[in-house]
């Protein structure tokens, strides 16, 4: 069965975008996934097809209503009953290689994104929907942070890269970021590539990978080291 992917905004002109192309594009043109954009809009009630309002409370911006998401979920989930829905805000906890596994393993996903100050909070007390961030930042809306998160996913359904192991070794895979690359030429401005990977010894190679991941880990990202004991 096809994994399918529905994401609800209010700019559905920018999907694909650049899932249109590489990999992910190949693989959607050849039906490995598909992709369905729902205008928010279109779930709206009034004649001006409004979907925002000002915050309770005070204070500057708009927010999305929670009985137009609801409508727009309630839609979603009929036409796939089995996939989850995940709203991209960065009040959500992150997104993990971990949770994009389980993903990758589903029917498909459907994702909410969100403009303005965001969503009104009632959608998650009144519809499943799992709030996600991509990481401690704010962007325009959650347009971007949907074609990261697909792309994150589509990579990894079976067919769409040219061998199923290429992903296994990858940063996050194993708790670790992922060990550095080299090829030619041999010597680049006075700097060589390592000669253990030169040396034709397998065992030596996958040993310098191994310490080096866990090195430049222990560099860059100790965190992920606390969480792997």
């Amino acid at each position: 069965m096809t994994w399918a992917a529905q994401v609800i905004t209010l700019y559905p002109e920018m999907f694909p975008g650049p899932l249109g192309v590489s990999l992910a594009g190949k693989a959607l043109a050849e039906g490995l996934w598909s992709l369905d954009a729902l205008q928010l809009r279109d779930f709206a009630t009034d004649r001006h097809r409004s979907v925002d309002d000002t915050p309770a409370g005070g204070g500057p911006g708009m927010v999305l209503r929670v009985d137009v998401l609801a409508s727009a979920v309630d839609a979603a989930r009929a036409r796939q009953p089995s996939a989850p829905v995940l709203a991209l805000t960065p009040r959500g906890p992150r997104l993990t290689q971990k949770r994009v596994r389980a993903l990758v393993a589903g029917p498909g996903v459907t994702l909410l994104c969100g403009r303005f100050e965001g969503f009104d909070e009632r959608i998650f007390a009144g519809r499943d929907v799992e709030p996600v961030a991509l990481g401690d930042f704010v962007l325009s809306g959650g347009e971007p942070a949907a074609l990261v998160l697909l792309d994150a996913c589509v990579r990894l359904l079976p067919g769409v890269m040219g061998a199923a192991s290429s992903g296994d070794d990858e940063s996050f895979e194993g708790g670790l970021l992922e060990y550095p690359h080299y090829t030619r030429p041999a010597v680049w401005e006075g700097h060589g590539i390592p000669e253990v990977l030169t040396s034709g010894d397998h065992g030596k190679v996958s040993a310098w990978r191994k310490l080096r991941a866990e090195d430049d880990t222990r560099l860059w990202r100790p965190d992920l080291l606390d969480n792997r004991s």
